[in-house]
């Protein structure tokens, strides 16, 4: 059984200034801001929700299908997938560029980005009805409005449960709409300021949404995770990480262990803690696709935070 990740494929450039945005940008001048800033650091990475969550729950044991549309410059990106043994079957090549964001970080951490969707606007090309494999579960995370619509509502004419992940994509949508995707779902999946959010949004509390799916699952950062299930608040520990570097993809780590723990057919104590302990070996980690664990290695880790063995 495979897991059908929708969502976006894109490339990361991250620039470092060496300095303070604040030194730079006078207050009183931003109706004619003007500003160009020196960068010596600079690295490339490959990221996407889709890519992001793929490389996790490939080391995971699970089997991801990322189902995208990129650009004609897709090429170092499908080398580094054929390298993870990733399948690439349902990935369309589409005009113009893979999805693109420049991102130029200050010495406070501050960020100056620009995002350019490219061929991730044509994410509606692709149609969950195409699939050939058997899919247990899938997810539609921040991808191309009309193919975030287009894959939630495909997913429920299948009878394939799927994780509704609006994430940076929230603001695209009305209340309504929001409303429309929640439905279809059979799982939610938000950090906290989404939360807020999409209550705001859809006029719900938090328990009204939980009623709707089969579980709501909130990332609450440093502080873990709170997932609503059967009626119950399964409160998910925190799990310390072993430095703090980059929050990039932690929020895909994580749903890459929701994925898995459903595959699998874990409780969801048991699913929601590999989940924090996922982002929180992915934020020891610079980029969404550069940490790494063995099974070994990530059961020990396991028994270590909780105090318990990892369900086989």
């Amino acid at each position: 059984m495979s897991a059908l990740i929708c969502g976006s494929l894109a490339y990361d450039t991250i620039m470092v200034f060496p300095d303070h945005f604040k030194k730079h940008i006078l207050p009183e001048q931003i109706h004619i801001l003007s500003v160009s800033f020196l960068v010596p650091e600079m690295r490339r990475e490959l990221g996407g929700c889709a890519g992001n969550i793929a490389y996790t729950l490939k080391m995971l044991g699970s089997e991801p299908l990322i189902m995208a549309t990129v650009g004609q410059d897709f090429g170092m990106y499908a080398t580094w997938l054929e390298q993870l043994q990733i399948r690439q079957d349902y990935i369309s090549e589409q005009e113009g560029f893979t999805g693109q964001c420049f991102i130029t970080t200050d010495l406070d951490d501050n960020q100056i980005a620009a995002f350019h969707p490219g061929a991730m606007g044509m994410s509606h090309v692709n149609r969950v009805g195409d699939v050939s494999d058997q899919v247990k579960i899938g997810i539609v995370a921040p991808d191309g409005k009309q193919g975030m619509q287009d894959h939630a509502r495909q997913f429920a004419e299948a009878g394939i449960p799927f994780i509704f992940d609006p994430g940076q994509g929230m603001p695209m949508f009305s209340g309504d709409e929001l409303l429309e995707l929640i439905n279809l779902a059979s799982y939610l999946t938000l950090n906290d300021y989404e939360a807020e959010m999409i209550c705001k949004a859809t006029g719900l509390t938090l328990e009204q949404l939980a009623s709707k799916v089969d579980a709501l699952i909130v990332t609450l950062g440093a502080e873990g995770a709170t997932i609503y299930a059967d009626g119950i608040c399964h409160e998910i520990p925190p799990v310390k990480a072993a430095a703090v570097l980059d929050p990039t993809g932690c929020g895909d780590a994580f749903r890459a262990g929701l994925l898995h723990g459903i595959l699998q057919g874990w409780d969801w104590p048991s699913t929601g803690r590999l989940a924090s302990l996922l982002g929180s070996i992915k934020i020891a980690h610079r980029g969404g696709q550069n940490h790494k664990f063995t099974q070994g290695s990530l059961a020990e880790q396991y028994r270590a935070a909780f105090g318990m063995d990892m369900p086989n």
